[in-house]
């Protein structure tokens, strides 16, 4: 039996010859990886800027996810947040702490996660750069680069009373798929467990798609640009859940957001707690042909708050200190 190279036993060099080759180029890198710094083209004479971290443990599980998987979604989830700024993504810098004895394999499969999510969904976007270091936990950061191309950035605090709020992506899904890891995809111990997941992943095509959503989700990163080309007055990526994040919109803005329960689905208080979906949220002035794949969910209205229907909603959202709270009522 072969025993796979680890990054401790072959090195940073080494190691580094074998990703490289695996990386998305960027069509806006001038000079790439290889020097001390990246030179990176910014035609427009400004760029967006956004960064991120992933930890095993909080933020993902390889019990649960694989390599390529890791990458894929430490890459969307930044390439998310530069939409949401009506951005075009351009480039991305990742730096990775491993334990030493990791498979090189490990490293390999992540790089091949963003070389397929950037092709999937920001052509031409590519890993410009980044650092590689030796962590107990395995960690992932990566900094996402964006262009405007002449546009203002669309912000949060932009949302007047007789708004559309729209989405464009899904709602509630990826939430879904972890508590189906959750409860299904873990050992009798309650530890998390590949085989349980593959099962929970197995047993319907709806839960299929929920732990997909989940361990790599595809967010809607073209309809950023869309979105404000149709004038978005607002817009904001849904990660840590749609009532939290509208409330950040709300707040910014100095509004209330009142969501149509009949656009949510059958059960909107948990697609209102639900989080990571990367869903892109915006609103558009009345009268507003929705771009892309935007759909109303709901009005901006006079006053504070996130409301279902006209009744408040108390409830929060993923606090990175505190854990989940998905309760909205």
């Amino acid at each position: 039996m072969t025993v796979p190279d680890t990054l401790g036993g072959i090195g940073e060099v080494a190691t580094l010859a074998r990703i490289f080759p695996r990386l998305p180029r960027a069509d806006a890198a001038l000079l790439g990886p290889g020097d001390d710094a990246a030179v990176v083209a910014a035609p427009d004479g400004r760029f967006v800027v956004t960064t991120d971290m992933m930890i095993h443990g909080p933020d993902f599980r390889l019990a649960w996810s694989s390599p390529l998987q890791i990458g894929w979604k430490a890459a969307a989830t930044n390439l998310s947040d530069v939409a949401a700024m009506g951005a075009t993504p351009s480039a991305l810098l990742v730096a990775i702490a491993a334990p030493a004895d990791s498979p090189v394999g490990l490293l390999e499969g992540i790089a091949d996660g963003f070389r397929e999510a950037c092709a999937a969904l920001a052509p031409g976007c590519g890993v410009v750069g980044g650092d590689l270091s030796v962590s107990a936990t395995l960690t992932l950061a990566v900094t996402a680069f964006g262009d405007l191309d002449g546009r203002a950035p669309v912000v949060r605090s932009g949302a007047r009373v007789g708004d559309i709020v729209a989405v464009s992506g899904t709602l509630g899904l990826a939430a879904a798929g972890l508590r189906l890891l959750f409860s299904g995809g873990v050992d009798a111990a309650g530890e998390p467990e590949r085989a349980a997941a593959t099962s929970a992943r197995l047993a319907s095509e709806h839960d299929a798609a929920a732990i997909d959503a989940q361990l790599a989700p595809s967010p809607p990163i073209s309809d950023g640009v869309a979105a404000s080309l149709a004038g978005a007055t607002s817009m904001i990526d849904l990660s840590d859940g749609l009532a939290l994040d509208a409330r950040r919109i709300a707040g910014a803005s100095g509004v209330g957001i009142d969501f149509h329960g009949a656009a949510l689905g059958d059960d909107p208080l948990t697609v209102l707690g639900g989080g990571e979906d990367h869903s892109l949220l915006a609103t558009f002035r009345t009268g507003t042909v929705l771009p892309g794949a935007f759909r109303p969910i709901g009005a901006v209205v006079a006053g504070e708050g996130i409301l279902l229907d006209g009744q408040s909603l108390e409830g929060t959202g993923w606090d990175p200190y505190r854990g989940w709270d998905g309760n909205v009522g």
